[in-house]
């Protein structure tokens, strides 16, 4: 079983001066790197690109993902920075996401680009790997660390942030919080049948909720708040999972 890691914005962090490997892909090239967390080598992919400077509808998910289902990745644990549309989710809590909305207009949602032997159609019921995301759930309770559960993660195209009457709608719709880059990203983990989680860290309250303007500095200052305790749920969870014999071909 090979594992993988898709960081979100301000995880950084894990890969300071990391030599990073471009792989080819049917979609483009994607940047990816060998980090060593609990013990086990992961391949990650930073998802804004190695500088974190790829704005949300600029990022490559098809070639990101297939450069991890190319190097015969498994088992994907994603980071997330949402915004929150409830009172009770505050700035600074952690979350496993569980459902998703798909508000986005892209047209890179799918690895199906032209006809095939048959017509697909990706069941997303679970569109979050239970088992994956309780492995999560069960390393964060291990750590006395706690975490909102069974969150509606609603996607946005971005790179702008959402308009108040957005957000009211979309609080209408049942999601609990929002985001710019998780859709297609899960879509794509299915189609490729990787086993995806995602571990979401709220960074502030959304459009009209907020008694603020958003900024991207908060978004990183609060994820970076929660380093230590991300990188514990982390840990564990890959220990959960990780075999002997772990090893990547980048080729």
């Amino acid at each position: 079983m090979k594992i993988g890691l898709m960081a979100g914005t301000g995880m950084d962090h894990l890969t300071p001066d990391r030599e990073w490997s471009q792989v080819t892909t049917p979609f483009g090239t994607a940047s990816i790197a060998t980090v060593t967390i609990g013990g086990m080598d992961v391949l990650l992919v930073q998802r804004h690109g190695p500088g974190c400077n790829v704005p949300a509808h600029l990022v490559n998910c098809r070639a990101n993902m297939w450069a991890m289902h190319q190097a015969g990745v498994t088992k994907i644990l994603a980071t997330a920075a949402v915004g929150s549309l409830r009172e009770d989710l505050v700035p600074g809590d952690l979350a496993v996401l569980a459902d998703f909305i798909d508000f986005t207009h892209r047209n890179d949602a799918t690895i199906y680009v032209s006809p095939g032997d048959r017509v697909v159609h990706t069941d997303v019921t679970s569109a979050y790997c239970p088992a994956l995301s309780a492995s999560i759930e069960q390393s964060a309770a291990n750590a006395g660390i706690s975490l909102a559960r069974q969150v509606v993660y609603l996607c946005v195209n971005g790179p702008r942030y959402e308009t108040p009457a957005e957000i009211r709608m979309f609080a209408q719709w049942g999601a609990d919080v929002v985001g710019m880059t998780g859709v297609p990203e899960v879509v794509l983990a299915r189609e490729l049948d990787i086993c995806y989680a995602s571990l979401a860290i709220v960074t502030n309250y959304a459009a009209g909720i907020s008694k603020s303007a958003i900024s991207h500095d908060e978004v990183v200052h609060t994820v970076a708040a929660r380093h230590q305790d991300i990188q514990v749920i982390l840990e564990s969870t890959i220990a959960q999972l990780s075999e002997t014999g772990n090893a990547y071909s980048l080729d």
